[in-house]
């Protein structure tokens, strides 16, 4: 267990905060509740923020940017929407040493003015679908804040689109919900399960929410990613028709969609151990380190030779890579400084490594001396993108047995209540009730219904909270 770091099997919550602040993702800002991501930190964002981005531009989405200032009149005007966001909401009263005539909403999130512009650029089922998405800070008055989990401020994007029909609409949800999925096990190498909200938990606004739900090491739940079916709802309030094909008027249909910087939490507790960070290659803003070893100066000479010549061949390979030869340093020190932030394969250089024709590797998914290992030097610029795709798998494969082994069924109420509190983890139970039987769920066990899972069993069972014969199935978990 690296130095500074509690055991995650001793406690968990400062476990999570002792990495973040070990491998210096962020730190506290002066206000309460916000957070100053370091460079670290921002570069794991800026790789999340780059797959996803093409994700969005193939599918035909482009970036936008809508104000962070909103008159509040537009947050009032759907009354799910405002009953959701308002003790939430952060209001500017003054500006400019004077009292406003209008309160504004600093942005918790955009469906109001985006509609109120798209009421302006939409005339014609010819402008439809309108695919916008923008990457932005969001304000939020969060009351227990946690680093990167629940901010009050945090960064996010936010994909909006309008179509003509409700089936295109709907197929736009189900597709940004695939993409979010495919990124969450592709790149950050989590494995989630895909489902919909139930109305409690819903978006305020929205007809239908769709979430894709994932398994941290502790076996808690994280909603990691939404989209959100908005039908006519906000369209109706802002007036944003279209004329068809016919002539005439109709109001168009909506989606929205988002994730944030809690996917960065996500990674972290879901792959971190008692030695730090570990990352998922495709997603570590470095991928390999290399640390030079030398005796004198003229082992020095030799060693760096070599490791400038690899450098230049593995940047050619597309691998992101750092070399580690800082003064003042011993090996063992610069081990533990890269193994904390989770850089996912270190390799070590030596005089003697290159008189025997090899390097010595250290992947971070295999931590300690029974996963090190050698590569030639003459084919190491051909191995390390293969090796580094195998602990992308590795890493993949490992959360997705955690989340296989700590998956359960239960059928009844009782048999929940005693479980959960021993074996923390997903349980899926049968389910027919609504908001009433949720609260009921929650202060009695602090679990919620995290999603109805898109799949479904063909079969039928009891509620195991009404007792009713239902075919739905839902995932139960404690969640952040």
């Amino acid at each position: 267990m690296a130095k500074n770091i509690t055991s995650p099997a001793e406690d968990f919550s400062r476990w999570y905060q002792d990495v973040i602040r070990e491998a210096e993702l962020s730190d506290a800002a002066p206000v309460r509740g916000c957070m100053i991501i370091r460079p670290y930190g921002y570069a794991i964002w800026e790789r999340i923020q780059a797959s996803l981005d093409a994700s969005f531009k193939e599918t035909g989405h482009k970036n936008a940017y809508f104000p962070l200032l909103i008159p509040e009149s537009f947050i009032t005007r759907e009354a799910q929407h405002v009953e959701g966001f308002a003790p939430e909401l952060a209001v500017v009263t003054h500006g400019g040493g004077k009292k406003l005539d209008e309160p504004l909403v600093v942005r918790p999130t955009s469906e109001t003015i985006i509609n109120y512009m798209f009421s302006k650029w939409i005339n014609s089922y010819r402008d439809l679908p309108m695919l916008l998405n923008q990457w932005a800070n969001v304000v939020r008055w969060e009351m227990r804040p946690r680093a990167f989990l629940r901010t009050t401020e945090f960064l996010w994007q936010e994909g909006h689109t309008a179509h003509a029909s409700e089936e295109e609409a709907r197929e736009e949800t189900l597709r940004m919900l695939r993409i979010y999925a495919d990124f969450a096990e592709n790149v950050a190498a989590i494995p989630v399960i895909p489902g919909r909200k139930t109305e409690r938990e819903k978006f305020a606004g929205a007809v239908d929410s769709y979430t894709i739900e994932a398994m941290m090491g502790n076996g808690w739940a994280l909603q990691s990613g939404t989209s959100h079916y908005l039908g006519t709802n906000f369209a109706r309030v802002f007036d944003t028709t279209y004329l068809d094909s016919n002539n005439e008027q109709q109001y168009v249909h909506q989606t929205s969609w988002g994730v944030s910087t809690r996917l960065v939490g996500g990674v972290i507790m879901v792959h971190g151990d008692e030695n730090g960070l570990r990352l998922p290659p495709k997603l570590a803003p470095v991928q390999v380190v290399i640390v030079p070893i030398a005796r004198n100066e003229s082992d020095r000479t030799r060693v760096m030779e070599v490791v400038d010549r690899l450098k230049v061949g593995l940047k050619q390979k597309g691998v992101r890579l750092e070399v580690d030869d800082s003064e003042g340093s011993s090996p063992g020190f610069k081990f533990n400084y890269w193994e904390v932030r989770g850089v996912p394969l270190r390799l070590e250089i030596g005089q003697r490594d290159l008189e025997e024709g090899r390097v010595m590797a250290s992947p971070r998914n295999a931590p300690g001396r029974e996963g090190k290992f050698t590569i030639p030097l003459d084919s190491l610029e051909k191995e390390i993108p293969d090796i580094l795709e195998r602990i992308q798998d590795e890493m993949l494969e490992e959360a997705k047995e955690r989340m296989r082994s700590r998956t359960y069924s239960v059928d009844t109420l009782e048999e929940f209540r005693e479980a959960i509190t021993e074996r923390p983890g997903f349980y899926s139970v049968w389910w027919d009730g609504g908001p009433e039987e949720e609260i009921a769920l929650q202060q009695d066990t602090k679990a919620t219904v995290r999603c109805i899972p898109l799949e479904q069993p063909e079969q039928t069972g009891k509620c195991i909270m009404t007792g009713r014969k239902t075919g739905n199935r839902v995932i139960l978990a404690r969640a952040y």
